[in-house]
């Protein structure tokens, strides 16, 4: 059977921080995984030696996991398109500091939700995006870090919902070290064709981008209709995009050494919500959409059975 790469977003937080994420990743089968250097909705970060790298890449090779299958992710609060000094400032700072701290750990990409005009207008939006990853690249020179800009849905006044406007950012910053994730929710979301036409749109994407550029994905299905520009996440086959899209991206020979990354939402029992991650994953491997899944995630978690 082919190997893909397969994880999820995971956990790092308490003492064992990066610890906690490999074993959360290994406890649901995985072979990939992302996770945020703190928490996603603040820019805290506790100092470098609290996150127990030594320990954290140990484990990783004892299971042979490569560290460029783990994605960091940026938080969601940061904003690449300000126009205001100070905050432009604080968020090219922050960004650059993630990747330093990555270069430490000895991890390689960055998804970066690359921001949001706020009425400055597209053009100049995306114009401010890449000046600040000119200089986030400066200060950065010399590392091996590379940042992926994440196809987003265009909620609001988001960048980058479309390839062409991905590519306008790619011209301007013109280095290898600026690459993109592909968000199945965000690109259905935004308008692109992925039941109906999937080829069409990995065309379309190799055309304005190049396939060559893709180095993670986030593989989730979504709560809306194609073009809607919500951004909700669905489980995977729940969704308006289904099983049988999401399995092609993930066993397409095109893109198979690369990492995909389920950010599914938990499923809400009785008594708490719960990650139906491992349960994802083996519907995955075994090509089979599992109907009764969201049912046996509660039921393993509320009854305490792993």
């Amino acid at each position: 059977m082919m190997k893909i790469k397969i994880g999820s977003h995971v956990s790092n937080n308490g003492k064992e921080m990066l610890v906690g994420s490999v074993n959360e990743a290994l406890k649901y089968g995985e072979n990939c995984f992302m996770l945020y250097l703190g928490a996603p909705q603040n820019t805290f970060r506790k100092p470098f030696n609290e996150l127990n790298a030594p320990e954290f890449l140990e484990i990783l090779n004892k299971n042979n996991i490569s560290k460029d299958d783990v994605i960091i992710h940026a938080p969601y609060i940061v904003n690449l398109a300000q126009n205001d000094p100070d905050k432009h400032e604080f968020a090219v700072r922050f960004i650059s500091n993630e990747l330093k701290i990555m270069s430490k750990i000895g991890l390689k990409y960055l998804v970066v939700h690359p921001g949001n005009h706020m009425n400055q207008g597209m053009d100049r939006g995306l114009e401010l995006i890449a000046g600040s990853f000119k200089e986030i690249l400066d200060i950065t020179a010399g590392d091996d870090t590379v940042i992926l800009i994440e196809t987003m849905a265009g909620k609001g006044s988001e960048c980058c919902f479309e390839f062409s406007q991905i590519k306008k950012i790619l011209n301007i910053v013109n280095s290898n070290r600026l690459k993109v994730c592909f968000d199945t929710c965000h690109t259905n979301d935004a308008g692109y064709d992925l039941v109906n036409d999937y080829e069409g749109v990995i065309n379309e994407f190799d055309r304005i981008i190049g396939l060559d550029n893709i180095k993670a994905f986030h593989i989730n299905d979504s709560m809306n209709e194609r073009g809607s520009h919500k951004d909700r996440h669905q489980n995977i086959g729940f969704g308006t995009i289904g099983f049988d899209t999401l399995i092609k991206f993930i066993y397409d020979e095109r893109f198979i050494d690369i990492p995909k990354i389920l950010e599914t939402p938990y499923v809400k029992g009785l008594k708490d919500s719960y990650p139906p991650y491992k349960e994802e994953i083996i519907a995955i491997r075994n090509k089979k959409f599992n109907e009764n899944l969201k049912e046996e995630v509660i039921e393993k978690y509320e009854n305490s059975i792993n």
